[in-house]
């Protein structure tokens, strides 16, 4: 044997993964080549380290999702023990926080998506740049939005029904709860910045921490100084200025942040920008029209089934909160390696969080199962109630695994530069799925159906969602074919 050359074959997504070996032996009669796959133990070996860091990066923002939720449930408590009407003017916030909510969820993911995409794709100048102009123009869309709200105050509480005697709760605490909205939202445009430049164990540390600032200062601001509702409002706006200026300090340190704007073509920028976060924000706002839908339907049949409805609402709520952490720590991996156009890694992760959400949520429809007398005792204290939300349990809790899927394909399909792929993802679920197994499953069987119906709409939806990104994985995979090949 005069010799041994060893060439390495890439793989189709990326250039710098070299798994699969061509070992070729030259001898002088003939020259033979043998192809050297990856072995079983190897490949065991990068599902595991996939998993690890998605492990790494998801229990910081499971962490921070629970203290959130804590925080909003602790915040409506204090509230509630100045009085009705306190707690009603706050309600009356709602609407509109949705609205606000979700335009900054919808930046929010936009940039995640475009900075970790350009980070995996090697650009970390323009990544900067386009960190700033996500900050700036998202800030500035929700200083307008506060402000515009501010000067419409009377005739959007009119709209919504609010009555007179709200008023004197509402002319003191509309300034500052906009204020406390823009905080958080400045705030979370810094987590989000966090995220895309692949920490996760930051915003997931603040987001714990200013729930427990927000939480001990409410006391203090409502009853000790007196304040009152608006106390509430100005412990959200010291608490997220403290976590605004622990995030904003890392992110300067590092550098992530650069404001020459000048060196980046600004329109085409916010073309990108916009391309995702709109259709990124309907998607935030129907789950709300949708819910207002189901709620009506329930409503049919009195207040001790609407009690019940919003109680396994809040326990759906609990049993998905790993879903939603996951929905905060995937998208800056997948968009990194998209930069890197590496689809097979891609698939893997989306594929290998689909097995964990199906496996962790049958695990907890039976941990709801075999807890649901002892919940019931003590939540539920009217028969009537106890027994609507005895059958939810039986129920519902089976399709959260793909109720689960659905939420996590439309945070990857935003992830994965196909929003509109996922706004279609989240009307049909909605729309064509949901609601109208709802509806026609309380006209055949009351709530019981209504249940069944649920759960048959959480199954399709899953079902459907795994279809759609299915396509537009294969377009992607094509769209990005001509530039491997040329």
């Amino acid at each position: 044997m005069s010799g041994r050359y060893q060439l390495y074959l890439t793989t189709a997504a990326n250039p710098a993964n070299s798994n699969h070996k061509l070992l070729c032996y030259h001898t002088r009669p003939l020259a033979f080549c043998s192809i050297h796959m990856p072995s079983q133990s190897s490949s065991q070996s990068a599902r595991d380290s996939l998993g690890r860091r998605l492990f790494s990066m998801t229990w910081p923002m499971l962490a921070g999702v629970v203290a959130l939720m804590s925080f909003q449930l602790v915040d409506s408590v204090f509230v509630g023990m100045l009085g009705t009407e306190p707690l009603a003017a706050m309600g009356f916030t709602m609407p509109i926080n949705q609205l606000m909510i979700g335009i900054q969820v919808g930046t929010g993911i936009a940039a995640t998506a475009l900075i970790s995409r350009a980070l995996g794709a090697g650009k970390a100048d323009y990544a900067k740049r386009l960190s700033a102009l996500v900050l700036i123009t998202g800030s500035g869309l929700m200083a307008l939005l506060a402000l515009s709200v501010y000067l419409l105050k009377q005739p959007i509480l009119h709209a919504l029904g609010a009555g007179e005697e709200l008023f004197i709760h509402t002319d003191s605490y509309w300034l500052p709860w906009l204020v406390s909205s823009w905080s958080h939202a400045f705030l979370y445009f810094g987590n989000s910045l966090c995220r895309a430049n692949g920490n996760t164990r930051l915003p997931g540390l603040m987001m714990v921490v200013t729930s427990l600032l927000n939480m001990a200062l409410d006391p203090i601001f409502i009853f000790l100084f007196g304040w009152g509702l608006p106390g509430a409002a100005f412990a959200t706006i010291v608490s997220c200025t403290i976590g605004s200026a622990v995030i904003y300090s890392r992110v300067i340190r590092h550098h992530w942040l650069a404001f020459d704007l000048q060196q980046i073509k600004v329109l085409p920028a916010l073309g990108s920008i916009a391309k995702i976060s709109l259709p990124a924000m309907l998607s935030q706002l129907m789950p709300g029209m949708a819910a207002l839908m189901a709620t009506r339907i329930v409503a049919g049949y009195g207040a001790t089934a609407i009690a019940a409805w919003a109680l396994g609402t809040r326990l759906e709520t609990f049993s998905i909160v790993i879903i939603l952490a996951l929905t905060m720590s995937m998208p800056p991996m997948l968009g990194r390696m998209l930069g890197a156009r590496d689809l097979t890694q891609v698939h893997k992760l989306i594929w290998l969080a689909i097995r964990f959400i199906l496996v962790l949520q049958l695990a907890i429809a039976i941990f709801w199962l075999l807890l649901r007398p002892l919940v019931i005792g003590i939540v539920a204290q009217e028969p009537a109630t106890a027994e609507y939300l005895a059958s939810y349990m039986l129920i519902v809790p089976v399709s959260y695994s793909m109720l689960g899927v659905c939420i996590l394909l439309v945070s990857s399909c935003n992830a994965l530069g196909m929003p509109m792929r996922a706004l279609v993802t989240s009307a049909v679920r909605l729309f064509l799925c949901y609601l109208p197994c709802v509806a026609v499953g309380a006209w055949l069987g009351d709530m019981t159906g209504l249940y069944l119906g649920v759960l048959a709409g959480n199954c399709l939806a899953g079902l459907f969602s795994w279809q759609l990104y299915r396509q537009g994985f294969k377009k992607l995979q094509a769209g990005l074919q001509p530039e491997r090949t040329g």
